[in-house]
């Protein structure tokens, strides 16, 4: 298939917060091919012209973080011919089960008792931390598959913001990006039109009301202090980046170069 990059972001009808990541800066001087790695929002409301362009990129495997619980409210992906779909839960679908349906159902005064004064913030940085901490194994396969084959590649998860935002970060920091490039990447699913649609129950009188948005911002929110704490576990779990590639996620040296020859310019 030939690959064809897009010179500016598509305006896509149906997927959230797509962008290729190429160009970020290396610390060494090299910078992210474009074309090889994208990042976006679930597939699963793709519209045909969408599933055109995405069937443009060349991809070779789609990565879905999403869980089931994921996927039965917003759908499977949309299938793209010769391009492998492999899905890693990063989050259980039980977390949060209960808390999800109370937003949707706009319970105002649970969700101010869960999420008011910073508690959502830290809901979200918490959440961030036990990423790094319990799935190394998961981040763990999609390095080694990166290196291997399954390039180029796009990760999403439901916004493309939290678990596909570190598993990109991830990848990121295994190549060498600097980890300002990473942030700014990052904070950019914070455009108002990359940011993730909302389902809620429709008979819910509090559903949409101004004070359940502004409860509800900080967790839509892309904030450098939700990927900092990510970093800072890092560090604080495995001492440095090179200890948690090689330790945490049994990454060799030899696995990093060809991530990098995959990857980079």
């Amino acid at each position: 298939m030939t690959q064809q990059v897009p010179s500016t972001e598509p305006e896509l009808a149906g997927v959230r917060n797509f962008r290729d990541v190429g160009g970020l800066p290396t610390v060494d001087g090299r910078r992210v091919r474009p074309g090889r790695l994208f990042r976006s929002g679930h597939l699963a409301h793709a519209t045909e012209a969408d599933a055109v362009f995405l069937g443009s990129l060349g991809l070779h495997t789609i990565f879905d973080f999403r869980n089931a619980a994921d996927q039965r409210l917003e759908g499977p992906d949309v299938t793209l011919p010769g391009v492998r779909n492999v899905n890693l839960p990063l989050t259980d679908p039980a977390d949060g089960a209960e808390f999800w349906k109370m937003v949707r159902d706009g319970e105002l005064d649970q969700l101010r008792s869960v999420l008011a004064d910073g508690k959502a913030a830290d809901r979200m940085s918490t959440s961030y931390r036990s990423i790094i901490k319990q799935r190394t194994s998961e981040h763990s396969q999609v390095l080694h598959a990166l290196a291997e084959d399954s390039v180029p590649a796009l990760m999403h998860c439901a916004a493309g913001k939290d678990r596909a935002g570190l598993s990109i970060a991830v990848t990121l920091l295994a190549v060498g990006v600097e980890r300002d490039a990473i942030e700014a990447d990052y904070l950019a699913s914070n455009a108002a039109h990359r940011r993730y649609r909302v389902h809620r129950t429709d008979d819910s009188p509090n559903a949409m009301s101004p004070e359940v948005m502004e409860l509800l911002s900080p967790l839509f929110d892309a904030r450098a202090e939700y990927l900092a704490a990510a970093f800072e576990t890092i560090d604080a779990t495995w001492g440095d980046v090179d200890t948690y590639l090689a330790d945490g996620l049994k990454v060799t040296p030899a696995t990093r170069e060809r991530l990098r020859e995959r990857l980079l310019d």
